[in-house]
C-alpha cells in the first residue's frame, strides 16, 4: 500500500486529498452504501408534461440511467425549484428517478420565478462506500454527466460553479451537513439570470432523511473536500444573516448548452445515416461491455473529439489563451479564474508505440486491463496535484460533462463507448489525468447495456 500524501506546509486539504485519490494507495474495506435513491417521504406526483420528456430521457429509469455514473452507483440527485406555469403548485420537489415521480418539499409564495431549475447534489456514500479515498472527484464527474444528459435532453443551460451555499440554499436544504452536497445547477426551462438568489432567500425545504448508518472517517473525509470545494470564492462571502430573507446571495453565472450532438458527426458504420441525436442519442447511450478492440474511423473519432472539446468550451468561457485540443477538435479550451482548462488527448491502438502506452494507461486507471483491449481513448487531463479547490471542482465537472456529451456523440455515430473515471499517478502520460472515454466498433456481444 502507497502511503498517504503528508499535509506540508502550504499545501491545501484539497491538494492533500487529491493526491491521495490519484496515488497507488488501494480503497480501504467497503461499507453499507445505503438507499440506491433518498427515500422521501410524503406523496410521489406525477412528473408535469413540460418536464416529462426532458427529465425521462437523461435521470429516470433503475439501475442503468442514461446519465453514465461510477460503478452505477448514482450519487446524484436532482431537487427541482419550480415557478408559474410548470403544471404543479411553484415549490420545491424532490426528483424520484427510479419511478419517475416528484415529492414535494414545500411550496413558496410571493412572486416566484417563472421557469423549472433543478439543482444537482450528491449523496456522498453511495460512491465511497465502494471508492474509498478515490471517490469524491467520482462525485463530480457523476454530477458532470448528469448535468450534460439534461442538456441533451433539452435543458437550456447549466451552472457548474456557483457557490455550494447559493445551490443549497435554492434547494432548501437545512445548513450543516444533511447527506447532501450541491454541487451544480441546471436550468430546466428558460427563466431569469437571478432564480437561483431568489429561491436562495426562501426558507428552506423539507430535509432529506437522515442517515442512519454510521460515518466512517473515509466518508468524513470526502465531505470535507466537497466542504472545500464548494465554499464561497474569496470577497464572496455572505454573511449568515443576509442569506435568507435580506440580500440576495451572488448571481449565479450560467453557461449555454455545449452539449448538443453535432449535426456534423457524420455518418455510422458502413456509410449508414448516424442514429439518433440529442435527446435520443442521451436516452439510447450505454456503456459498452468490454472489450471493444476495434480502431474506429477518422472522422468518427474526430467528430467524438469536438463534441467533448466543445462542451467543455461552452462551460469554460474564453478569458485566456487557449490549449490543446485533439485532431479535429476545435480550439475552445481556455484559460479562466477558475483555473486553465482541460486539455484533450486522442489516443488510437493501431498508432506507433501504442500497445505499451495502454499497458501504462491501464495500470493507471486503477489496473483496469480491458482498457488494453480498447480502440481507442480520448483523455481528459490538466488539473495538477496543487490546483485550487474552484479549479478541481471546475475541471473535474466540466470533465465529465464534455465526456457525456462525447458519449452521446459516440452512440450516435454507433461506436461501443465506456467512460472511465478514476486515474492514478504513473507513467504513459499525459500526467495530471482527469477522466476519458474509451472507444471501439461495437461487436456481438459488447453492445451498450
Amino acid at each position: 500500500m502507497s502511503p498517504a500524501p503528508r499535509a506540508l506546509p502550504g499545501r491545501s486539504p484539497v491538494s492533500v486529498a487529491l493526491s491521495l485519490a490519484r496515488s497507488g494507495r488501494v480503497p480501504g474495506p467497503r461499507f453499507p452504501a445505503g438507499p440506491q435513491t433518498t427515500p422521501w417521504p410524503g406523496p410521489a406526483l406525477p412528473v408535469p408534461g413540460p418536464l416529462d420528456r426532458l427529465l425521462r430521457r437523461s435521470l429516470a429509469g433503475g439501475r442503468l440511467r442514461p446519465a453514465a455514473s461510477a460503478g452505477a452507483l448514482h450519487p446524484v440527485n436532482a431537487h427541482l425549484l419550480l415557478g408559474a406555469g410548470t403544471g404543479l403548485p411553484p415549490g420545491r420537489y424532490a426528483y424520484q428517478p427510479v419511478t419517475h415521480r416528484l415529492h414535494p418539499r414545500g411550496a413558496v409564495d410571493g412572486n416566484v420565478p417563472p421557469g423549472a431549475l433543478a439543482v444537482l447534489t450528491v449523496t456522498a456514500r453511495r460512491t465511497v462506500s465502494q471508492y474509498g479515498h478515490r471517490g469524491w472527484p467520482l462525485l463530480l464527474l457523476d454530477t458532470g454527466h448528469a448535468a450534460a444528459a439534461l442538456v441533451l435532453a433539452g435543458a437550456p443551460a447549466w451552472c457548474p460553479d456557483a457557490d455550494g451555499a447559493l445551490l443549497a440554499a435554492a434547494a432548501g436544504l437545512p445548513s450543516g451537513r444533511c447527506g447532501e452536497h450541491a454541487l451544480a445547477a441546471v436550468r430546466l426551462t428558460p427563466g431569469p439570470e437571478d432564480a437561483l438568489a431568489w429561491w436562495a432567500a426562501r426558507p428552506p425545504g423539507a430535509p432529506p432523511p437522515p442517515d442512519a448508518h454510521p460515518a466512517p472517517p473515509v466518508l468524513r473525509d470526502a465531505w470535507d473536500v466537497l466542504d472545500a470545494l464548494t465554499a464561497p470564492a474569496r470577497g464572496r462571502a455572505v454573511p449568515a444573516a443576509r442569506r435568507r430573507g435580506g440580500a440576495p446571495y451572488p448571481d449565479a453565472v450560467w453557461r449555454a448548452p455545449g452539449a448538443a450532438v453535432p449535426p456534423e458527426a457524420g455518418t455510422g458504420p458502413n456509410g449508414a445515416e448516424a442514429g439518433p441525436d440529442g435527446a435520443e442519442a442521451v436516452a439510447a447511450r450505454r456503456s459498452a461491455q468490454p472489450p471493444f478492440p476495434g480502431v474506429p474511423d477518422e472522422t468518427r473519432l474526430a467528430a467524438v473529439a469536438r463534441a467533448a472539446a466543445a462542451a467543455a468550451a461552452a462551460a469554460h468561457p474564453a478569458r485566456g489563451r487557449a490549449t490543446g485540443a485533439p485532431a479535429g477538435a476545435p480550439a475552445g479550451a481556455t484559460a479562466t479564474t477558475a483555473g486553465p482548462a482541460l486539455a484533450w488527448d486522442l489516443v488510437r491502438a493501431d498508432a506507433p508505440g501504442a500497445p505499451r502506452r495502454a499497458e501504462d494507461l491501464a495500470r493507471r486507471a486503477a489496473g483496469q486491463a480491458w482498457l488494453t483491449r480498447t480502440g481507442a481513448l480520448l483523455l481528459a487531463h490538466g488539473c495538477p496535484d496543487d490546483a485550487g479547490p474552484a479549479h478541481v471542482r471546475h475541471a473535474h465537472l466540466t470533465a465529465g460533462y464534455a465526456v457525456g456529451a462525447a458519449q452521446a456523440t459516440a452512440a450516435r455515430l454507433g461506436l461501443a463507448s465506456r467512460p472511465v473515471g478514476s486515474w492514478q499517478h504513473g507513467p504513459g502520460g499525459p500526467a495530471h489525468l482527469v477522466h476519458a472515454l474509451a472507444l471501439g466498433t461495437a461487436t456481438e456481444g459488447n453492445s451498450p447495456r
